[in-house]
């Protein structure tokens, strides 16, 4: 797994495009006329523009010096993974090809297939896996006991032995995203991951280390969450996860602190009206053990939303990507028609892309929360305690800073719930 010490590593420069997950200016302009013709997937380097690494840096491509390859398959050191012309887990390249969008999504897919060249990947430094286990009280919640998996463990600012743990080391490992844009993204112009979700990840470092810079990022992908925590990979997550029933038995939460909801993204002249029947037959795509695709195999409305060889060596990678922000590129390729995922991250790719929006109302609702390790309750605590105080101020300064322009009318964080047991 490589790191990213503070989030500094040296960037490329930037090469104009509006690349999903990295561009830190928001969506490209539209052109007056028609874009050029998309890239023959599987050969980008013929026919996208060239990629630019900055001075003293090298270009690097998924699977070289690419830390998601730690993981499996997913496109972590990447802007879009496997998503655009990258090889899929069982050897097959994408076959779709551009949709008659206008310049716009020409100009992003063009760009989108340089973005495996034009994002360095997370660095390894001499940080070791972040083996902080403790010996404390939490215990998985069973399924038929779950009532209220938003509450989670008072707050407090005691060290224990997770705590401990992290300030002898002296850096806090935490997992994030580095392609949602808005949330957390790596800025091509000067290299630094930055986002509502590395606002908050630098918080916790500043209350538990001093210093907001105290940090090492690991990008992991979406189904890789909760085995980072599991294997010790990294101490927290702070990845636009969901607290929910099924995972506070294979994580401890903190508190919430964003609510969201699932909701269907698709171009704005599809006859996609929302997540119901207009999806029948439609082919849509979510990511792997994400909440959407959860939500998918409860009800579908009779759309395709699994690959033919899912879960297998030849597993296709279009119905169903390790990341989120692969969906939308398949969704611009044409692969697929529409795109279930929460709200709060189809409204920062909406932004980049004018040609897709969201479709009908979000039809759950959802809350974010920091995870840890089971068993490492005085770090929930303490993470607790950081948002006590995040939610004075600095809560609302990054909600204007990353997300008001694209999530309009949040008046603030959810409540915290806090469990009596």
């Amino acid at each position: 797994m490589k790191d990213d010490d503070n989030g500094t590593a040296p960037g490329p420069a930037h090469d104009g495009c509006g690349t999903p997950g990295a561009s830190p200016t928001g969506p490209a302009r539209r052109p007056a006329a028609p874009g050029p013709a998309a890239p023959r997937p599987g050969r980008p380097a013929a026919h996208a523009p060239a990629a630019h690494a900055a001075p003293g840096t090298r270009a690097r491509t998924q699977g070289a010096d690419a830390d998601a390859d730690a993981y499996g398959r997913g496109g972590a050191g990447t802007a879009l993974g496997a998503g655009a012309g990258g090889r899929t887990r069982g050897g097959r390249r994408g076959a779709g090809r551009l949709r008659g969008w206008g310049g716009v999504a020409a100009m992003a897919v063009a760009c989108g297939l340089t973005a495996a060249l034009t994002l360095v990947p997370l660095s390894r430094g001499d940080i070791g896996p972040a083996r902080v286990s403790g010996a404390g009280s939490v215990l998985p919640a069973k399924a038929d006991t779950c009532r209220d998996p938003e509450a989670s463990l008072p707050p407090s600012t005691a060290d224990g032995p997770a705590v401990a743990a992290i300030k002898a080391r002296g850096k806090l490992i935490v997992g994030v995203d580095q392609n949602s844009y808005r949330w957390g993204y790596r800025d091509p112009a000067t290299g630094r991951l930055e986002g509502f979700d590395i606002d908050l990840a630098r918080a916790i470092a500043q209350d538990l280390l001093g210093s907001p810079d105290a940090v090492v990022f690991r990008a992991i992908p979406t189904n890789q969450r909760i085995a980072a925590l599991e294997n010790g990979t990294v101490d927290l997550v702070v990845r636009t996860m969901t607290i929910n029933c099924k995972r506070i038995r294979q994580v401890a939460f903190s508190t919430a602190y964003f609510q969201a909801g699932q909701q269907v993204l698709a171009p704005e002249d599809s006859p996609v009206t929302g997540y119901d029947s207009s999806l029948k037959g439609k082919r849509v795509c979510s990511a792997e053990g994400s909440t959407a695709y959860e939500a998918l195999e409860r009800q579908s409305f009779g759309a395709v939303f699994r690959d033919r060889h899912e879960d297998s060596p030849q597993d296709e990678d279009v119905h169903t990507v390790p990341n989120q922000l692969d969906c939308l590129v398949r969704l611009q390729m044409g692969e697929v028609d529409a795109v279930v995922t929460d709200n709060a991250l189809a409204a920062g790719q909406a932004a980049q892309d004018p040609a897709v929006t969201l479709k009908g109302r979000p039809f759950t609702t959802e809350y974010y929360g920091v995870a840890a390790k089971l068993g490492n309750d005085d770090l929930v605590r303490r993470v607790n305690q950081v948002l006590v105080d995040y939610r004075k101020g600095p809560w609302t300064k990054a909600y204007d800073r990353w997300l008001r322009t694209v999530l309009p009318g949040i008046s603030g964080p959810p409540a915290p719930k806090y469990r009596t047991n």
